[in-house]
């Protein structure tokens, strides 16, 4: 029990108070309780005066808005409603959130100083180019390290996120396969450890997908691979560092039996922020790669957005990459809206304007910010510590790949569950209880039970110990025979365990007000 300076305690006794203790409000210590904002009232009331309109509305043709269905809360109504919410909720603010393949850093709050200054904020897409110089000089520096980092000739930066980039990138390559008289190439190889969506990219590009498979030690099986490419391959996506947490070390063979058949090599660039300023990935033999800024070079992360995903190309896909291209003129910089000239091959655009500005501002003031040498020790930092995590985890968990070390994120297999009654899913939830968000459960779907933990750079060691210092705990809980404490886990949370089964499947996505209850009319007898 620590105490202060007059006496009184600072810490409860048991985080979950005497047994059966529940408040008699739904809240718990200082954290509210809160309904939806739909049910809180206000429906007869507003918390904002409006003048009457000085004209009607007789020239809208019956468009007209007669209810606006909010409710009608003050302000300090509203203010804490959505405070009380943001208490509910995990954030990198609060804790380390270790998913896996994420990369849920810190993001500095220069950055986001820098993305809300008047002249990016503030700009419009459709304004002339001659108003937006000093945002295309952003992205044509940002461009330029880009391709510096990469070892690429060329980036597109319009993407919005990893998948969009993909779609980039594989639309790139199905341009060059065409205009080489090479439209019958209709195939894509993916290892069995892939990200989702890089098969559904390429599906959805119109691609035939074929799984590649991956070697015991996690890596992709170059026999299978070779004996895989042929005529009809349009390209490999790999992801290096890939999703197990492991340097394809095969890489440089890779790109050479893929380009000995006549295909190009995409590789997944999510996990860039394990070797940024330590690899380039044109030295590799990398055709096309796109590159998460809302990662690898910070910015807020998830929830939807934003993200932004440009790709670099190799010399044989640059032309072909999509509208708008930021060229630098004598008279300042341009923007090539069409096919035309160095951009003659262009496949199109991806979007309506020019990608992320305030990613790219972000991005930029990160990569300035920690100039080269930071951008390299980003890297190791993050090795360090996830390979610091599988040290401290591995005589109490069990590693998938326990041979040699690990890269950005450690893989753990659930082994160390069997005959516990415990589950990998258990254990996520029993981690709530604890105050941490879970690591990304069962993926890759090739370790059975998986827990990926990536811990980034941007961890303390004190703060890595306290992470590791709680799955000790829960191991030593569940080997125990304590199975009931993660059964019926999470306790603490603001709600209890879900039926995610059910909530996927039937998913409640709009509010609607309960119906009235109307007393029935008494009978002739009473």
């Amino acid at each position: 029990m620590s105490m202060n300076t007059v006496g009184r305690p600072t810490r409860p006794e048991g985080a979950a108070g005497p047994a059966g203790f529940a408040s008699l409000t739904g809240g718990r210590g200082l954290l509210q309780d809160e309904p939806l904002i739909f049910e809180l009232g206000g429906w007869d009331k507003t918390g904002v005066d409006l003048p009457e309109p000085e004209a009607d509305a007789s020239d809208l043709a019956g468009l007209v808005r007669e209810d606006l269905p909010l409710p009608g809360l003050s302000e300090p109504e509203a203010v804490r409603h959505y405070v009380r919410l943001s208490q509910k909720n995990h954030a990198i603010d609060l804790a380390l959130y270790p998913l896996g393949s994420c990369t849920m850093k810190h993001n500095p709050r220069l950055n986001e100083k820098a993305a809300r200054l008047a002249g990016f904020a503030d700009l419009h897409p459709l304004q002339p180019a001659s108003t937006i110089q000093g945002a295309l000089a952003l992205m044509d520096r940002l461009a330029h390290w880009l391709k510096t980092l990469t070892g690429m000739p060329a980036v597109a930066l319009s993407p919005k996120a990893g998948a969009h980039g993909e779609l980039c990138g594989l639309l790139c390559i199905k341009a060059a396969h065409e205009a080489a008289g090479q439209g019958h190439r209709r195939k894509v190889l993916v290892p069995t450890s892939a990200h989702g969506t890089n098969p559904a990219t390429a599906a959805f590009v119109g691609y035939a997908v074929t799984e590649i498979a991956q070697t015991d030690d996690g890596r992709v099986d170059l026999a299978d691979l070779e004996a895989k490419l042929g005529p009809d391959v349009a390209a490999i996506m790999v992801t290096n560092p890939n999703t197990c947490g492991l340097f394809e070390r095969d890489v440089l063979e890779i790109a050479r039996l893929t380009h000995a058949a006549g295909a190009y090599f995409y590789c997944d660039g999510a996990n860039f922020n394990a070797i940024v300023g330590r690899v380039r990935p044109g030295d590799l033999g990398v055709d096309a790669m796109h590159i998460n800024l809302h990662k690898t070079f910070s910015t807020p992360h998830g929830g939807g957005g934003p993200g932004a995903g440009p790709v670099v190309l190799s010399e044989a896909l640059a032309p072909f990459a999509p509208a708008p291209w930021v060229l630098s003129a004598a008279d300042g910089f341009q923007l090539l809206e069409e096919p035309t000239g160095d951009a003659a091959q262009a496949f199109g655009r991806l979007c309506a304007f020019h990608g992320q500005m305030g990613m790219f501002v972000r991005a930029y003031a990160y990569m300035l910010s920690h100039g080269s040498d930071g951008l390299r020790q980003v890297a190791e930092d993050a090795v360090l510590n996830a390979n610091y995590v599988k040290a401290r985890l591995s005589d109490v968990m069990s590693p998938a790949f326990p041979d040699g070390p690990c890269m950005h994120e450690a893989l753990f297999d659930d082994a160390w569950l069997e005959g516990t009654g415990v589950t990998t899913l258990d254990v996520a939830k029993a981690m709530i209880d604890e105050g941490f968000h879970p690591m990304t459960m069962y993926f890759p779907l090739v370790v059975h039970g998986a827990m990926l933990i990536e811990p980034t750079e941007t961890e303390s060691k004190a703060e890595l110990d306290r992470f590791c210092e709680t799955l000790r705990a829960l191991a030593a809980a569940a080997r125990q025979g304590q199975a009931e404490r993660f059964k019926g886990a999470p306790f603490l949370a603001p709600l209890r365990r879900l039926d995610e089964t059910l909530a996927a499947r039937r998913p409640k996505l709009a509010w609607r007000p309960e119906p009235a209850t109307v007393a029935p009319a008494p009978s002739a007898a009473e």
